[in-house]
């Protein structure tokens, strides 16, 4: 790359940061995207969901992976460049800012964050091969695919009450999941779950197996963590709502995080503490996590990537 200094880095490629590329690419920016390599995931959470059917613009869904080649042809087409690199280190001590990856390095004006949030899982055997065939961690995302069906719910916090009352509009029973034998949940959302006539409860257990046939989920094997005894319940949906894990490692000590491991943005913007530092998407949003809030979000850091540079 030689000393040459992009106007715009982005390290991301999911909603967030094509969105910021194509925003910065008709500012006549030239951005450079960090996409990403297997093992990781270029193109964000997407990549591993079936079916997007309230992406705006595509009434008859779409499938995840073909969302994201549709962006990223999209920012393409108006001269972003796309390298499909790891982001290894960055140094933002001072500008322009260093972006190590796989072959080289970057240096950058200004760099846009929105390298996304995975779903923590639990880990049980068949959870990996269920994933998008009934085990899901969004049910937001796919609850509509339950109508009338029974499903679990695996949490006791505010996520998981959250997940188990919207489901409720579409499944036929929810089943709360809790390894304790009682909720982290705050006091109104316990309330909410428990007075729900669609919810129930099982306490003191963990997922061991997620059992099916060759297309999708037919129940859950649980195990209490007290006895050891398993028993299998019969379900055709298993929600994971045990948490999401920003995908900060690179910028531990060089940006601020909550008090939950998200990038710190100032309130209406997606400005971090470090001038010419800005974070989109899922690695600074812990309330949303929508495809449609992160792409919104991508627009709004080129935006101001745009200002910070005066063009």
């Amino acid at each position: 790359m030689g000393d040459k200094v992009e106007n715009v880095v982005i390290i991301g490629s999911g909603p967030a940061g094509y969105t910021a590329a194509l925003y910065s690419a008709r500012a006549a920016l030239s951005p450079v995207v960090l996409a990403g390599s297997v093992p990781n995931l270029p193109g964000g959470q997407l990549m591993i969901t079936t079916d997007v059917e309230n992406y705006p613009g595509f009434p008859k869904g779409i499938a995840g992976p073909d969302l994201m080649d549709l962006f990223r042809a999209q920012a393409e087409r108006f001269g972003t460049r796309v390298l499909d690199e790891n982001a290894e280190s960055v140094d933002l001590s001072a500008r322009p800012f260093r972006v190590r990856h796989d072959n080289g390095e970057l240096l950058a004006q200004t760099l846009i964050v929105a390298t996304g949030a995975s779903a923590q899982w639990t880990g049980a055997k068949g959870e990996d091969l269920y994933r998008n065939r009934g085990v899901s961690a969004c049910a937001t995302c796919d609850g509509f695919f339950f109508r009338n069906l029974d499903v679990l719910v695996v949490g006791g916090g505010d996520t998981a009450m959250e997940e188990a009352i919207y489901l409720t509009n579409h499944a036929r029973k929810v089943t709360i999941v809790h390894r304790r034998s009682e909720l982290r949940a705050s006091k109104v959302m316990q309330e909410r779950a428990r007075a729900n006539p669609k919810i129930a409860f099982i306490w003191d257990a963990v997922v061991d197996e997620v059992v099916g046939d060759d297309k999708k989920v037919q129940g859950v094997v649980l195990a209490n963590v007290k006895t050891g005894e398993k028993t299998r319940v019969d379900a055709q949906g298993l929600f994971v709502a045990i948490g999401h894990k920003p995908n900060t490692e690179l910028f531990a000590g060089k940006l601020d995080f909550d008090a939950t491991g998200y990038l710190k943005t100032v309130p209406g913007s997606t400005r971090t503490n470090v001038p010419g530092v800005f974070a989109a998407g899922d690695v600074q949003d812990p309330i949303f996590r929508q495809a449609i809030t992160a792409a919104g979000s991508g627009c709004m850091a080129a935006i101001e990537a745009e200002r910070f540079l005066g063009h």
